[in-house]
């Protein structure tokens, strides 16, 4: 397995437990990669084709809610709220979640008018990556630190691409994109409820209360390739979502993050046959769903590699 992001670790979970030989082979341990910067709440996030994004998205849902009765886990089941300025439709995912209701009007903010409440997993992701780096272990899995330059470099009979972002020059993807967030992360004023805006003019807006703390964002900045915080923008991502909860106007900042989503027009899961009899199985392209599909992809990755 390349990559040792939450889709690469997931997929060589699955493979390890269900008796295949898998090891990891990445340039980068969890801790750095863009999966370490993630909110991370169940949400699917510019991720394609949508239908295949709702199998694949249930069925990591459906694992979550197991994992939340683990503590070491690091996953969360809270409700919140997606909100809107006009009346909307039920979300195109609802079916992957139980119970999504209307927001009732005092559930919304001012200047909302339509909303949806539903519960989801939220991941808090360095206790959550730690989690499964240790099940990965337990299982008998190991991690090679290594630069590749290409999939050729590595000695396997299947190999499995959850390179991400990196795929662009890997196997020659220009289809891959990056898609910038930018996040600040604030100790928890007391925060339950995560808050999601899509639609606010100035910006994607969320806020993902986790155990300690809470990340505000954020950007969805397509083609750019900046890690820097840039101050500006965390100012703008404060002042919104202190306007959605005034809460946060103190909460104590406690970093400024960056990551670069692995944006495709659609996600690549697929078995592709070498004329030199290797296979290699395709499993990146996430864009903003990486936690979301995770389990899901895994398991089709692990289906593939056995047939």
């Amino acid at each position: 397995v390349v990559g040792c992001g939450v889709i690469g670790l997931t997929a060589a979970i699955c493979l390890r437990e269900a008796g295949v030989g898998a090891r990891i082979v990445a340039s980068r341990l969890p801790e750095a990669t863009t999966s370490s910067v993630a909110a991370a709440i169940w949400y699917p996030y510019k991720a394609y084709p949508e239908d295949s994004v709702l199998s694949w998205g249930g069925r990591t849902y459906e694992v979550f809610e197991r994992l939340s009765g683990i503590p070491e886990s690091g996953v969360l089941m809270r409700e919140g709220v997606e909100i809107w300025r006009e009346r909307v439709p039920v979300p195109w995912w609802a079916g992957a979640v139980p119970h999504v209701r209307r927001c009732d009007e005092v559930e919304l903010p001012p200047g909302y008018t339509d909303g949806h409440a539903f519960v989801a997993p939220v991941v808090e992701m360095p206790v959550y990556l730690e989690y499964l780096m240790n099940r990965f272990a337990a299982a008998g899995g190991s991690v090679e630190r290594r630069t590749l330059y290409s999939l050729d470099d590595v000695d396997a009979r299947v190999v499995v691409n959850c390179a991400g972002l990196g795929a662009r020059d890997l196997v020659g993807d220009r289809t891959m994109q990056p898609i910038r967030g930018q996040v600040v992360r604030v100790r928890n004023p007391g925060l339950e409820r995560f808050i999601l805006d899509e639609d606010d003019p100035e910006g994607v807006t969320y806020i993902i209360p986790r155990s300690e703390d809470c990340i505000l964002g954020g950007t969805a900045d397509e083609c750019e390739w900046d890690l820097e915080p840039d101050p500006e923008t965390a100012s703008g991502i404060l002042g919104r979502c202190t306007r959605l909860e005034p809460r946060l106007t103190d909460a104590e900042i406690l970093e400024h993050k960056v990551g670069l989503r692995p944006g495709r027009p659609a996600i690549r899961l697929e078995l592709e046959k070498d004329p030199d009899g290797v296979t290699r199985i395709h499993n990146y392209g996430h864009g903003g769903s990486g936690i979301t599909l995770s389990w899901g992809c895994a398991e089709e990755t692990l289906r593939l590699v056995q047939e």
